[in-house]
C-alpha cells in the first residue's frame, strides 16, 4: 500500500495592481471664423463649433458667429485689446488651451479671419505640439480676400495689379519693417492688416521710395458686416481722410491701383466716402490706366 503524497502547498497568486486610466485628453480645433459675416464660414467651422465644449474666441468675433456653437459650450472671451499687455494675454491663451484640452474637452480656439494670417495660429499650436495636445485646422476666409470682395476691390486685375502683398503694421516688439523700396513699385497690391494707428509713417515711407502720392488707397472698416463703410482716395491724402472719417479698428487698407475700383464697383452697405477731389482723381486715374 503506497503512501499519500505530500500535501501541495498552496500557490498564492500575487494581488494585481490597480492601474489607473490615463488621463483624458481632449482636442483643440483652431478654427477660422471670417471677417464677420456668419455666411462666410465653412461648413467644417460651423461643425466644429457646433461640437464644441469650450469655445476661446478674439473679441472682435461676431455674435451672429459666436451663436454657432453648441449651446451647453462655455464662452470665454480671450480677446487683446488696444493699449493691454498682448505677451501677457497670449500667455494665458496658451494656459487655457492646455487646461481645457487636457481635461478631456473638445476645445475649439476661434480666431477671426484666418488663423494662419497674423492670427499667431503657429504659435498657438507649437505649444500644443509640445504638450501632446492633438490639433485640427479649419481655414477661414482672411480680411484681405472678404474685406476687399465686400468693397468691390479686386485684389489681382490683369490691366492695374499682377502681384498681392499681404502685410501688417506690427511686429512683435513695434511697428514692422517692410522692404519700402519693393513695395513702392507700381501695379501690385498691398494689403496692410493693423495699420489704423501708423497711416501718416506708412505713408510717408512709400512716397519716400518712389510710390506716387496719387495711388488710390481704400480703407475698409468693419468689412462684410452691416456697419461696413469704406474710406476711399490717393496715398497723400491717407492720413488726413482716415481723421476726418475717424477710422477704428478693425480696419484693413488697401493701396494700388485696384483700390480706384471702391468708388465704382462698389455694391455692399453705404457708398464710399471720399472727398470731392479724391474721388475725380481716382476717376481719372483708372481712365488713364485703362
Amino acid at each position: 500500500m503506497s503512501s499519500p503524497s505530500p500535501a501541495s502547498p498552496t500557490t498564492s497568486r500575487p494581488t494585481p495592481i490597480a492601474v489607473a486610466d490615463p488621463p483624458p485628453v481632449g482636442v483643440v480645433r483652431l478654427v477660422g471664423a471670417g471677417p464677420g459675416d456668419p455666411g462666410l464660414l465653412t461648413l467644417h467651422a460651423a461643425r466644429a463649433l457646433a461640437e464644441a465644449d469650450v469655445v476661446l474666441h478674439d473679441r472682435l468675433v461676431s455674435d451672429e458667429v459666436l451663436a454657432l456653437a453648441h449651446p451647453s459650450a462655455e464662452m470665454i472671451e480671450v480677446g487683446k485689446h488696444v493699449g493691454g499687455d498682448h505677451h501677457a494675454t497670449q500667455a494665458r491663451i496658451h494656459e487655457l488651451l492646455l487646461a481645457h484640452a487636457h481635461s478631456g474637452k473638445r476645445v475649439v480656439r476661434l480666431k477671426g479671419g484666418d488663423p494662419f494670417v497674423f492670427g499667431r495660429g503657429g504659435e498657438e499650436l507649437e505649444v500644443l505640439r509640445a504638450h501632446g495636445i492633438p490639433f485640427e485646422v479649419v481655414p477661414g476666409i482672411t480680411a484681405a480676400v472678404a474685406c476687399a470682395a465686400y468693397a468691390g476691390i479686386p485684389l489681382t486685375h490683369r490691366k492695374h495689379a499682377q502681384s498681392l502683398h499681404l502685410l501688417t503694421a506690427h511686429a512683435q516688439d513695434g511697428d514692422a519693417e517692410h522692404d519700402w523700396a519693393t513695395l513702392a513699385q507700381p501695379h501690385q497690391t498691398l494689403a496692410f492688416y493693423m495699420g489704423v494707428s501708423g497711416l501718416a509713417r506708412l505713408r510717408d515711407n512709400l512716397v519716400t521710395h518712389g510710390r506716387a502720392p496719387s495711388t488710390a488707397f481704400a480703407l475698409i472698416e468693419n468689412g462684410s458686416r452691416p456697419e461696413q463703410r469704406v474710406i476711399a482716395g490717393t496715398l497723400d491724402e491717407l492720413p488726413d481722410l482716415a481723421q476726418r472719417h475717424a477710422v477704428q479698428a478693425p480696419a484693413l487698407l488697401v493701396i494700388g491701383e485696384v483700390a480706384a475700383f471702391a468708388t465704382q464697383l462698389h455694391w455692399f452697405g453705404r457708398t464710399p466716402l471720399t472727398n470731392t477731389d479724391a474721388g475725380c482723381a481716382i476717376v481719372r486715374q483708372l481712365a488713364h490706366a485703362a
